[in-house]
């Protein structure tokens, strides 16, 4: 059973940057493609990025490209999501997800992932 700790969310102002992190309980992270979602109140979970489990590929939202890196450490079991010129729009739940069926092309839907952590709650006030 794979256990997700996310960390690093808070109240910060528009315009600026925030990492979040998820680390993993499991040696075997390395077998794990990673995702990020966000649910902000009232909204459905949707997609942020992704990245497979060598940290070759990453996938990313419209909405959120050119803004967001997401990158791994294998050694860390630890995957980072990194936000630049955040916005009141940003504000949300972050959650990561895992998912051991890889580089399936399916990144982007929640169902394609077994293991969720628990959030981080990101506000951005304007």
């Amino acid at each position: 059973q794979l256990t997700l700790v996310e960390s690093g969310g808070g109240l910060v102002q528009a315009g600026d940057s925030l990492r979040l992190s998820c680390t993993a309980s499991e040696r075997a992270f390395y077998a794990y493609d990673m995702g990020w979602f966000r649910q902000a109140p009232g909204q459905e979970r949707e997609f942020v990025a992704a990245i497979n489990w060598s940290g070759g590929n990453t996938y990313y939202a419209d909405s959120v490209k050119g803004r967001v890196t997401i990158s791994r450490d294998n050694a860390k079991n630890t995957v980072w999501l990194h936000i630049d010129s955040l916005k009141p729009g940003d504000t949300a739940v972050y959650y990561c997800a895992a998912t051991f069926d890889r580089d399936n092309g399916m990144h982007m839907y929640t169902a394609s992932y077994e293991y969720w952590g628990q959030g981080t709650q990101v506000t951005v006030s304007s």
